[in-house]
């Protein structure tokens, strides 16, 4: 699903315009929205029933340069990570 079609479906959904269906998305996950805020703050997001968004810093490490074979270093980051709920997890495997 796209974020276009996501805001086609709330808007259907909630009866609300397009154009209020895509702020609400962009409130909720655009780049300065309320997700991507807490996870660069080092929160974590927890929706229950759903799962949790959260951060996980990486090592910096050795890696290899697929073009020439040479190693080369990758600095440390920190990743964005999705922990899916028992209940989706369920869902998606049709346990319930």
């Amino acid at each position: 699903m796209t974020k276009h079609e996501l805001v086609t479906e709330l808007a259907q959904r909630l009866a609300l315009s397009r154009a209020k269906a895509a702020e609400t998305i962009e409130a909720l996950f655009g780049r300065g929205g309320i997700v991507p805020g807490e996870l660069r703050k080092g929160g974590r997001v927890q929706i229950t029933g759903f799962g949790q968004f959260e951060t996980k810093p990486r090592a910096p490490r050795n890696g290899r340069d697929p073009r020439t074979g040479r190693s080369i270093a990758i600095k440390a980051s920190t990743a964005p990570v999705f922990r899916p709920g028992q209940p989706l997890r369920d869902l998606l495997n049709k346990k319930r």
